[in-house]
């Protein structure tokens, strides 16, 4: 378990110390996060901004109660993996963020790319031309054909405000295209497969089910279809994972496979980070803000 072994500065045990800690990690997590080789590796992967980084770690942290209670190893090597991609850990800005993740052994936290997180990282490729990800209204959808991909549709053909699917597309500089589409209905069952709060019938499923049926169907398209850039693998092996290993040996991480669960987040799916991290919504002028926008 987390609280196990832990000790205080001067190296002895304490059972007020253990039972502290294991409710609160906060106290060891900073001290990690100040552990010289810890602040020299997030400086070669960031430069001058991660000091800013590093702090949002720790805010991200302070502002979710469950993560409080993750395994200090998790949250820094989840982190990690988010800065080699360059991608701000705030769920808010819609990049990358940390997730707690109950399990038989503990709690930890996973890592989860969301939809800008793929966008950017499918842009930076320098293969891609065009990448379009919408919700379809009724009347919208001309032309549907499963079995050989094709789609059209029609964005003035619209007949009502009734949302019937979702779809994402990319082009890249060499000419090929793909469509993705899935309706109200595919997406709702993806929902009740991999998400514990939709069958519940709360949380961000309920309160923003367009939001998420975008993100759901964009990231279907990419991992499917879309170039597989180094990074791009990268995101792939590590989204929705806990990470393990030494953060000085990033190359050697590993991911830890849970089959059991016993969770607030079960079967997570991509979109999910936001359920769980409790933080102040983000002014309107951030919402369509990129990563090179801030300072982490």
């Amino acid at each position: 378990m987390f609280a196990t072994g832990l000790a205080d500065i001067n190296g002895n045990s304490n059972k007020f110390n253990i039972k502290f800690m294991a409710n609160n990690n906060l106290p060891q997590l900073k001290q990690t996060l100040n552990a010289p080789s810890v602040k020299a590796k997030f400086e070669e992967m960031l430069g001058k901004r991660a000091p800013q980084f590093m702090t949002s770690i720790t805010s991200v942290v302070q502002n979710n109660a469950l993560l409080q209670k993750a395994d200090v190893n998790s949250i820094v090597m989840g982190a990690a993996i988010a800065a080699s991609m360059d991608l701000p850990l705030n769920s808010n800005l819609g990049y990358a963020a940390l997730v707690p993740f109950n399990s038989k052994d503990g709690c930890f936290a996973q890592i989860q790319i969301m939809a800008k997180g793929w966008t950017e990282l499918f842009l930076r490729s320098g293969q891609c031309q065009s990448i379009i990800n919408e919700v379809v209204y009724e009347g919208q959808l001309v032309k549907k054909n499963k079995f050989t991909g094709e789609y059209v549709f029609d964005e003035d053909a619209k007949k009502s405000d009734k949302i019937i699917g979702f779809m994402a597309y990319f082009r890249l500089t060499n000419g090929f295209e793909k469509y993705d589409y899935m309706s109200v209905e595919e997406v709702k069952q993806h929902a009740q497969k991999f998400s514990q709060t939709f069958r519940k019938g709360s949380g961000i499923w309920k309160d923003h089910f367009e939001a998420m049926g975008c993100k759901t169907v964009l990231k279907r398209l990419l991992t499917k279809y879309a170039p597989k850039s180094i990074e791009m693998q990268q995101m792939a092996m590590f989204d929705q994972n806990v990470v393990s290993g030494d953060i000085n040996n990033l190359e050697s991480a590993t991911t830890r496979v849970e089959p059991t669960i016993n969770a607030n987040v079960e079967d997570v799916d991509f979109t999910e980070a936001e359920e769980v991290v409790e933080e102040t919504p983000a002014p309107d002028a951030l919402k369509d803000a990129k990563p090179d926008d801030f300072d982490f």
